[in-house]
């Protein structure tokens, strides 16, 4: 069976209906003072701007609340809706960070991310007025017995530029969310080699075999491990191992594939096997990157 019939196999169940920079001044002649220059990096949205944000918490600490919440909007199996929303500072005993929740009707529908909290709220004081408005856009989708939500909230009142839409609906399953990324990375790929660089698109050619890309591995990877098949993985492992070495220049090769293998033999009892596979990663990686990477350390253990 080739390599594309694989990747078919793998992905088929899958596509059916998760600076501050600073600088001291030097003295020149009786001139002491010290000149500090800060830069800031914008990262990620512009929560000022009205920016969306995806939260979370939306599939842990406020599933049960989101689940209520679809309910109450006359969506009980799914769907999704816009509401005004109030960011609530949680009490900071027992915590140095902030963290923020986001209240819809006073019910907790999730949290900000982390390092945005912290942007939001640093003094991790209570919020209110301007500071704690906010909306957000919610998505469900019924899923077993109960339903799994995600969703994105902005600041303000004002119109926002929502990242989906009826027309292209937010991937809220896990299965769904598995079939977007493959997309995604797909689409990187396309892009790369049919731009106008080529050595970007020559970086891209190098990391092909059989005329599939190694970054495009990983999901089918995942796949057939949870189905049992182990063979199956293997076999697309190796293939992968090849499209990241060919792709590591004077770099190591993305470890993750080779990570996967060692697992599966290890899984297999394949003592000998998961030596070679790892021994194999280190002999083309930078002997100054060798160190301390997770082949080191699991093959130390191998060969004590």
């Amino acid at each position: 069976m080739g390599f594309r019939d694989w990747m078919r196999r793998a992905t088929s169940r899958e596509t059916e209906p998760e600076a501050v920079a600073t600088g001291g001044g030097q003295n020149v002649g009786d001139v002491d003072d010290a000149v500090t220059f800060t830069m800031t990096v914008q990262v990620g949205p512009d929560w000022g701007s009205g920016e969306p944000m995806k939260m979370v918490g939306t599939t842990t600490e406020a599933a049960d609340e989101c689940r209520h919440m679809f309910a109450f909007k006359g969506l009980p199996d799914g769907g999704h809706f816009e509401s005004p929303a109030t960011l609530v500072a949680v009490g900071a005993e027992g915590r140095a960070d902030p963290v923020v929740a986001v209240h819809v009707d006073g019910a907790r529908v999730g949290f900000l991310p982390g390092f945005m909290a912290a942007l939001v709220n640093p003094d991790n004081k209570p919020l209110s007025g301007a500071a704690a408005a906010a909306q957000v856009h919610m998505w469900g989708a019924h899923v077993g017995d109960g339903m799994r939500v995600i969703g994105w909230v902005a600041a303000g009142s004002a119109p926002v530029s929502w990242p989906h839409s009826e027309a292209n609906p937010a991937a809220v399953t896990v299965e769904e969310q598995r079939a977007e990324a493959a997309a995604s990375t797909a689409s990187m790929i396309r892009e790369a080699l049919e731009g106008d660089d080529p050595r970007r698109a020559e970086e891209f050619r190098r990391g092909l075999v059989d005329g599939v890309h190694y970054l495009q591995t990983i999901e089918p990877i995942k796949q057939l491990k949870r189905e049992g098949k182990l063979e199956e993985a293997l076999e697309l492992c190796y293939r992968a191992i090849e499209g990241a070495e060919a792709d590591r220049e004077d770099r190591e090769p993305a470890p993750w594939y080779t990570e996967q293998a060692a697992i599966i033999h290890r899984k297999r009892g394949e003592r000998e096997q998961e030596v070679a596979v790892l021994r194999r990663w280190l002999d083309v990686c930078p002997p100054d990157r060798r160190a301390g990477s997770a082949a080191q350390v699991r093959l130390d253990k191998l060969v004590d």
